[in-house]
């Protein structure tokens, strides 16, 4: 008897052991990145907000709550709204025609997220997604004021946006801390505005740096993921708010989560504050983004190139092509070669070199230590912009400047002429300053143009709209009298 039971002992203990295996083989849910939805949906000359964190210091012990003092006035609510009657219902969010059915006149709110008070005079980091499509921007203020805000300028390729309100009164504003010097491990606090529930503050450690969860998608391909990882607890309409240290200094813009279900399951993303203060100083300063850029293709180095490289261990990034006339090619470095550091930095990933080069502008000079064949060489690269050029843009700061950047003359067309070739409106070119931009490109005196950038043009100042901020290459598309249609690109 009892063998018996010995047996069946065994037995129970046996298939527990299988069925537990069974689970985690075949059914246990995978971690999958996934961008956050939002639900519906800089040492600058006056920037005064710049905190030394030479070295991490937690206040009181363990106490979060000067950390969350500090934040949460400096963070506040952006709800986006869409103007119906100036847009294609295809370009309207999907939810509105579920839940609307089809608009087509009138504004209804495009969608909501957060933003951080970067100085005492209004102006506002947030994420790019947030207010993307956004024909109005309100922001409002922890003790309920609304504002109407001004987009100074945004950036795709890092998800990155800057906000303009006029205050009262000066407002709490959080100084930037130096993400470089940020530890796996250290506490941080998230502060947001999760499901529209404001002042919402969270806290984590710091679970691992200069993070690529391939979650950025640019036309030019010059999207930069470097992001900070942490595990407190993110949602939607956290986006575009606060990752602060125990300090209450800011380290980092919160942009993503990884989740199956696109509602926090442990890990959350924030742009650091390193690339933030560069990219709102270039905003603010230019109306767009000054990229550096080294021009190299590169990959990440694995057992195999480290053998083939004759390196002592898996460490630097290997440069698998070279871009010709590009700032490496004239500097003297070579496909094969590893680079191993810069300005004396040791870069270890794909990810942490394309932030540390972010940070630069065209016509900054970096120093690249490499490896090449087992000999280490030393190369003063002089950084250039996407036109293969060391020259700093700037885009038009107005819609008249903006306009005036095409070198031509435009007029609405009448609704006759709409009617007749199918579009629900454009801007006719009348005139066209020989060897100006629309001119090199190859269009024509009549082009109607209807899209920039796949906006809907309409008016002047819808043109206007559609210019303003741009640098570097935009996409016009249009038709002419005849019918015929033209897609073409130019450079501002």
């Amino acid at each position: 008897m009892r063998k018996q039971f010995l047996s069946m002992m065994t037995a129970s203990v046996l298939g527990g052991v299988i069925t537990i295996g069974a689970y985690t083989t075949f059914f246990a849910p995978q971690q999958l990145d996934q961008k956050e939805k939002v639900e519906k949906s800089v040492s600058f000359t006056n920037y005064e907000n710049t905190a030394e964190r030479k070295d991490y210091v937690v206040p009181d012990g363990m106490n979060f709550i000067k950390a969350a003092e500090k934040a949460t006035p400096a963070v506040v609510h952006i709800k986006t709204y869409v103007d119906f009657s100036n847009r294609p219902s295809k370009n309207t969010p999907r939810f509105f025609h579920d839940f609307f059915g089809e608009p087509r006149s009138g504004e209804g709110q495009l969608g909501s997220g957060s933003g951080v008070i970067l100085s005492a005079d209004g102006y506002i980091a947030t994420n790019n997604h947030v207010i993307d499509g956004a024909s109005k921007i309100e922001v409002v203020l922890e003790d309920k004021h609304v504002y109407t805000a001004e987009l100074v300028g945004n950036d795709p390729t890092t998800d990155l946006a800057l906000l303009k309100i006029e205050p009262e009164n000066k407002l709490d504003y959080l100084a930037f801390g130096n993400s470089d010097n940020v530890k796996v491990g250290e506490w941080v606090l998230a502060v947001g505005n999760p499901y529209e529930l404001t002042s919402t503050v969270t806290a984590g450690i710091v679970s691992a740096k200069a993070r690529n969860i391939n979650i950025l998608r640019s036309k030019t391909n010059l999207s930069v993921e470097s992001f900070i990882q942490t595990d407190a607890a993110v949602n939607p309409g956290n986006s575009g708010g606060a990752l602060v240290d125990l300090n209450g200094a800011l380290i980092g813009i919160n942009t993503a989560i990884a989740s199956k279900t696109g509602s926090f399951t442990g890990y959350s993303f924030a742009v650091p504050s390193e690339l933030v203060k560069k990219v709102m100083d270039d905003l603010r300063e230019y109306g767009a983004v000054q990229r550096a850029l080294i021009g190299v293709q590169i990959q990440d180095v694995d057992q195999k190139i480290a053998d083939e490289a004759k390196l002592d261990k898996i460490a630097g990034i290997a440069v698998v092509e070279v871009s010709p006339q590009g700032a490496a090619y004239e500097a003297g470095i070579e496909a094969g070669d590893i680079i191993l550091k810069i300005n004396n930095e040791e870069v270890e990933s794909v990810s942490e070199l394309q932030e540390y080069i972010a940070r630069k502008r065209p016509g900054d000079e970096v120093n690249v230590e490499v490896s090449r064949n087992g000999k280490l060489k030393e190369f003063t690269v002089k950084l250039k912009n996407t036109m293969n050029t060391t020259e700093i843009v700037k885009a038009p700061k107005n819609s008249s400047e903006a306009i005036a950047a095409l070198s031509a003359e435009v007029a609405p067309v009448s609704s006759e002429i709409a009617s007749e070739l199918g579009i629900k409106g454009g801007l006719a070119i009348t005139k066209l300053v020989p060897n100006g931009k629309l001119y090199n490109a190859g269009i024509k005196e009549g082009f109607i143009i209807t899209y920039v950038d796949r906006e809907p043009v309409h008016t002047l100042e819808d043109l206007g709209i559609a210019l303003r901020g741009k640098s570097g290459g935009i996409l016009i598309e249009g038709i002419y009298p005849n019918g015929e249609r033209e897609y073409v690109g130019i450079g501002l």
